[in-house]
Formats: C-alpha cells, sequence, structure tokens
C-alpha cells in the first residue's frame, strides 16, 4: 500500500540551507502518492551522494592532514564522517517509508531520524570546539597542502549544492529530519570555508590563529540547531 501524504503544513524552527531564518516548510499536498515516490528517490540518491562523498573527503583529508601536520584540515577531515553518520540516518528515515502504513507513522520516523541528526550535529559542535580550543592552545599552525585546498575547494561546490538539493526535496516529503541534514550539509560547506581560509590567511599573512576562532564561532549555531532537533521542539502548524 501506497504511503499517505504528510501534513500539509509544517513550520520549522531555526535555520534553512541559505542561512535565512525558517518559515513554514512548503508541502505540496497535492502530490500523488507516485509523486512522493519520485521525491524518495531523489532524497535517497542525495543522501547516497553525501555517504560517498564524504567518504572519499574524510579519507583524503585526514591522510593529508597527517602528511602535513595540519590541525585544521585533520578537524575536517573528521567532520566528514559526522556528515556520513547523517547520510546514513537519512537514508534510513527514507528507506523506512516505503514500509510505512500511513501518514502517522510516517511523522513517527521523521520525529526520530530528526531526534538523531540533531545528536550528530550535538556531536559536531563538541569535536570542534575541542580541536578549535587545542588548536589556540599549542599555537598550531594550518600548513598549506595542495591536496588540502584542492579537497576543501572542491567540497565548496558539492556541498552548497547539496544542501540546497535537500532542502528543497525536504519541503516535497515535508521531512524535518532531512531539513536538518540539509543544515548539517550547509555547516560541511562553511567548515570547508573555514579551513581553507584558515590556511591561507595563515600562508599569506602569518594569522594562525583565524582559523580556529572562526571554527569556534560557528559552534553556536550547530549546539542551537542540535538542540531544537534532539528536544523536539516542533513548531507545526496543522
Amino acid at each position: 500500500m501506497a504511503p499517505a501524504g504528510p501534513p500539509t503544513s509544517v513550520r520549522q524552527c531555526g535555520y534553512v540551507a541559505d542561512g535565512e531564518p525558517r518559515g513554514e516548510l512548503a508541502v505540496n499536498s497535492s502530490d500523488s502518492p507516485t509523486e512522493r515516490i519520485v521525491h524518495l528517490r531523489r532524497g535517497l540518491r542525495l543522501e547516497y551522494l553525501t555517504v560517498s562523498w564524504n567518504v572519499v573527503e574524510g579519507v583524503v583529508s585526514v591522510a593529508a592532514a597527517i602528511a602535513a601536520g595540519s590541525v585544521a584540515l585533520l578537524g575536517f577531515g573528521i567532520d566528514s564522517f559526522v556528515e556520513t553518520t547523517s547520510g546514513l540516518i537519512l537514508i534510513w528515515r527514507l528507506r523506512a517509508e516505503r514500509h510505512a502504513r500511513d501518514s502517522e507513522e510516517i511523522e513517527r520516523l521523521d520525529q526520530r531520524a530528526h531526534k538523531l541528526v540533531g545528536l550528530s550535529l550535538l556531536l559536531l559542535a563538541a569535536y570542534i570546539l575541542v580541536d578549535a580550543a587545542k588548536a589556540l592552545k599549542t599555537r598550531e599552525r594550518p600548513e598549506p597542502t595542495v591536496v588540502g585546498i584542492a579537497i576543501t575547494s572542491l567540497s565548496l561546490a558539492v556541498m552548497w549544492w547539496l544542501a540546497l538539493a535537500k532542502r528543497r526535496t525536504a519541503r516535497r516529503l515535508g521531512s524535518r529530519a532531512l531539513e536538518a541534514d540539509s543544515f548539517q550539509t550547509t555547516a560541511c560547506f562553511w567548515l570547508s570555508a573555514i579551513t581553507l581560509a584558515g590556511i591561507g590567511l595563515n600562508a599569506a599573512l602569518g594569522w594562525w590563529w583565524a582559523d580556529p576562532l572562526a571554527a569556534i564561532g560557528m559552534t553556536w549555531l550547530l549546539v542551537r540547531e542540535g538542540r531544537e532537533a534532539w528536544h523536539g521542539e516542533d513548531c507545526r502548524e496543522n
């Protein structure tokens, strides 16, 4: 039996992929079961791409970080594996919907996945905070590395596109879990920019502290989003 459609109106807390405050999460209640399956498949393709890219990105980044002795690049690589965990959660959630019997069961699945993504955001914030504090204490300088610059530059384009595509699909499905995952992908985009800027500023101006300070400044967004998801703060209006 085809799954029933989602609630007709879902209002989200927090921030969306492009950094603007969330308003109504637009859901097309006129979508047929067949159209919803199309959106589910699109969401799954995006998550498979997310997991595949982040595994490659993480392995390459960690290897380059060890070779160059770059703490900033090592933190970026670890983040890739956290993003992989979030992607795997969404793969489970989207695949599980195919066996859901009604809209209430779909909602319960989404709430569970939303909470798990929130936990991964909190873990990411904790790691970034500890890693950045360590870098400030030890005055570790991000080293210029061709491989590191290449992988973080490419990640900027990939993560930005993925975040926007996930947000569009989340709107079609009415999925708060996928919306939270799009925020996590946006965080990966900003971490790519921070890592690249940190390596560049240190190489050009000797500003070794720019990278960890910028990373610390971003953790409050991750913590707020993670807490909202974990506590199930629901701004829905049915």
